[in-house]
Parts: structure tokens; C-alpha cells; sequence
């Protein structure tokens, strides 16, 4: 069965985005860039929320043509536009290029796309798909890159959740201040 990854950045307090939704605190250093890549070798399909739809549907598609993108940013929005999304939203009617929109019965929807053959699918960014979907026990792995700063309000990283017991396979530092944990819900509702 294919896995659901999350993929995020968050503040030392838990915050995916400071109060007013800036973003401007996690800059993607080459250590985490090399971590981002290793997952991306993992999957075959982007899962979208409709505000991060939205922000890198508008964006990735122009930086190949953009002469001040670096190469890892050419790099990814190849992959970007190349990889096969599947977008979450009640409010939109349509999504473009590479990707299918769902609107209605997530769970139902969710558990067909883990059943498909395939690699894995990769949620970044966001705080509401992966809220939704931590909630529904959707989500198989965690990778939470901790940033040495605190933004006191944002978007929560969970949200509002039940209590859900984590597993941690893994932690690593990069680029000599952000720790990466790597994590996976523990199945058993009498953990914890």
C-alpha cells in the first residue's frame, strides 16, 4: 500500500506560518534541500490543500523561465510540473496541467489513491489537508524540519487534534541548526 509523507517546516512553538501567514523564517538551506530531494525519489504524486495549490500552481510553472532561479529551483519545478497532483477543495471547480481535483468523501478518496500502485504521495506546506488527514489517520510518516525560532502564533502544525501518539524513527540536524524528526502514528489507540 502506497504511504502518505508530510513534509513541513514549523517554528520551535509549533507554527507552519508566523500570524499574519509569512514564510518568510524558513529559508531551504542545502542540507534540508538534499533531505527534500530523498523524499521526492520516494513518491509519484503531490498532495495539495487549496491555499499551497494556489501559491505553487502560480509559481513553479514561471520559474524555468525566470533567468535569477538557481538550478535546484529549475530542478524541482521540473519535477513539479511533471509529477502527478491531486488537489483537496471544496471551493474550487477545477484545477489545471498535472493535476485532479477532489471535493467531496476525502477519507473514501484518500483510501483508493493508497490502494493504486505506485510510489508514495508527499504533502507540503499547508496546515489544513494535514490536519484533516492526521484526524482521519490518513497520514503514514511525518517529517517535521524544527527551525530555531519562535513566531508565538501561526497556523498550528496539527491544528486541532485528539491526542495521537507518535513514533520517532528518526532525527537529524542540518546545516548545523534545524532538526529534522522523522515520525510515524502509532497505530494502537491504547498507547500513550
Amino acid at each position: 500500500m502506497r504511504k502518505i509523507i508530510q513534509w513541513v517546516l514549523t517554528s520551535a512553538d509549533g507554527y507552519v506560518c508566523g500570524p499574519n501567514g509569512e514564510f518568510d523564517w524558513a529559508p531551504l538551506t542545502p542540507e534540508m534541500a538534499e533531505y527534500s530531494d530523498g523524499l521526492h525519489e520516494r513518491i509519484d504524486t503531490f498532495l495539495y490543500g487549496r491555499g499551497v495549490w494556489e501559491m505553487f500552481a502560480n509559481y513553479w510553472p514561471e520559474v524555468p523561465s525566470d533567468p535569477d532561479a538557481d538550478d535546484r529551483a529549475r530542478r524541482f519545478a521540473k519535477l513539479w510540473m511533471e509529477t502527478p497532483k491531486v488537489v483537496f477543495s471544496r471551493t474550487l471547480k477545477e484545477v489545471d496541467g498535472n493535476a485532479r481535483l477532489i471535493s467531496d468523501n476525502i477519507a473514501e478518496e484518500v483510501a483508493a489513491l493508497k490502494e493504486q500502485p505506485g510510489k508514495d504521495m508527499l504533502i507540503t506546506g499547508g496546515s489544513a489537508l494535514p490536519a484533516s488527514l492526521t484526524a482521519l489517520g490518513l497520514i503514514d510518516e511525518y517529517h517535521v524540519a524544527i527551525h530555531p525560532i519562535v513566531l508565538g502564533g501561526g497556523k498550528p502544525l496539527f491544528g486541532k487534534q485528539d491526542r495521537i501518539k507518535l513514533r520517532m524513527l528518526d532525527t537529524r540536524t542540518v546545516d548545523s541548526q534545524v532538526v529534522i524528526v522523522h515520525y510515524e502514528p502509532t497505530r494502537d489507540s491504547s498507547a500513550g
